[in-house]
């Protein structure tokens, strides 16, 4: 946690953001397992982490933007907590602790509330993702959970986005930490690629560093050697010699700030020709990305950039044909990369996802694609100093949707479908690596370079 003139400054930025009402914040609550004492690791919500820094569930906040009061909202602990858990600090200790002068309990939250909707007050909250906050929502404001949606306030949203997306000092100094927690995640995955090891083993191994660095992984990790598949969690596979294991892992700090990180690396300790044809064409668009982004620039513009890039290096391998720019309106690289060059980073791996991609990523300029591939691009809006993104280009050759596109002979004046079919096997390369926008370019993120080069990884395996 910070010290409390840093959620006291970000308070009140969101203030001056905002016109009249009561901005309702909720944090998170345990998650059961299997049964209710036995819970899930705790994460709290990164929208309250943001304002009111505590790490604790059970909580709520409100912000009363025509009276400049600030409420922490939590039931103190009783004598059989505090028998289990140890000496618990109040509510309105904790509210010292942040910057905020005043506390009260859930019930009188609720008395607060429907005061405030007697008088017509507007009362902003963010779309709940959880169950339970959809319920106890529903509960406090009258509104059925299904139409909670329907009457969030867009305006906290754009107002919490435009906070969030740039990094104070303080939050990037927790986000290095983070990529050098990935570092060691990565390092020691490539140490343990080798045949015959299980991709658990490995996969456990790497999550372990996470925790005992940090509060744990920052998503699901994703390793394996069907690197194809974009969201692999499969772990039951025995590492093979010749195929390539893509590792897509990251780290929280344990303030909570995320790193995101892909390597893919030749099970073996060597690339086969093959791949170092396609793995050079990942690697220098991956390189390319933080060489062009800077202040000013639409994401949407980089993305594309490096989309003919692509098209240039599969064309060169005799995997794609025509004219790149014409190929690449129409789509035909989504064949091969079905996805976004990136997305941002911060308090969340995908930062903000959670109050809306369309929000975060997009704004009046940029509005999100309908095209394959084009849509699920997270960030089309400029970029800003301060903003944190992922720089991750892939290549990924995928029987179905190969087999679906040639049947249907789509973009066939910009594919080479005899000579695709020859790479079904092939599975999948992505390059991922964090970057920071500065004031006149980007830079990556974390103290220490992971291999990423093809003479890099090879030297770095085989010592």
């Amino acid at each position: 946690m910070f010290k409390a003139d840093v959620y006291s400054k970000r308070r009140n930025a969101l203030r001056k953001l905002m016109g009249n009402g009561l901005i309702v914040l909720l944090g998170n609550n345990e998650a059961p397992s299997n049964y209710p004492d036995n819970a899930y690791h705790f994460r709290q919500d990164s929208c309250f982490l943001y304002f009111f820094g505590h790490n604790l569930a059970g909580l709520a906040a409100v912000i009363d933007l025509d009276n400049g009061k600030e409420y922490l909202i939590g039931d103190n602990f009783s004598m059989d907590d505090i028998i289990w858990m140890g000496l618990q600090p109040s509510i309105q200790d904790l509210a010292q602790q942040v910057g905020v002068s005043h506390s009260m309990s859930k019930k009188q939250f609720a008395t607060l509330l429907k005061e405030a909707q007697t008088q017509g007050r507007k009362i902003h909250y963010l779309p709940p993702y959880r169950f339970d906050n959809k319920l106890y929502l529903e509960e406090l404001l009258g509104i059925k959970a299904a139409e909670l949606n329907e009457q969030k306030s867009v305006e906290l949203i754009k107002a919490i986005v435009s906070l969030r997306l740039v990094k104070e000092d303080i939050e990037i100094e927790e986000m290095e930490h983070a990529c050098d927690i990935g570092y060691q995640m990565h390092t020691t995955a490539m140490k343990m690629c080798k045949p015959n090891v299980l991709e658990q083993h490995i996969a456990g191994t790497i999550e372990g560093i996470a925790l005992a660095h940090g509060s744990g992984v920052s998503f699901a990790t994703i390793l394996t050697q069907h690197g194809e598949t974009m969201h692999n969690h499969t772990h039951d596979k025995f590492l093979e010699k010749g195929k390539l294991m893509l590792t897509d892992a990251g780290a929280e700090a344990n303030s909570n700030y995320c790193s995101d990180f892909t390597r893919t690396i030749p099970v073996g300790g060597k690339y086969s020709s093959r791949q170092k044809d396609i793995y050079s064409i990942v690697v220098g668009c991956h390189d390319h990305t933080v060489e062009i982004a800077r202040p000013g620039i639409p994401w949407l513009d980089v993305h594309n950039t490096i989309c003919k890039q692509m098209v240039e290096g599969l064309k060169s391998l005799g995997l794609m044909k025509g004219n790149t720019d014409e190929a690449v309106a129409a789509g035909a690289q989504y064949l091969f990369m079905p996805h976004g060059l990136g997305h941002a980073i911060g308090l969340d791996v995908h930062d903000m996802e959670d109050i809306g991609q369309e929000y975060v990523g997009y704004d009046e300029e940029f509005k999100p694609s309908k095209q394959f591939g084009l849509s699920s691009l997270r960030m089309g809006k400029r970029l800003q100093e301060g903003f944190v993104m992922s720089d991750e280009p892939g290549c990924y050759f995928i029987p179905a949707l190969i087999n679906k596109w040639k049947a249907e002979k789509i973009n066939t004046a910009f594919l080479n479908f005899d000579t695709i079919e020859k790479f079904k096997d092939f599975g999948g390369i992505r390059l991922e690596d964090d970057i920071l926008i500065t004031k006149e370019g980007a830079r990556f993120l974390g103290h220490k370079h992971i291999p990423i080069s093809i003479y890099e990884v090879e030297d770095f395996m085989n010592k």
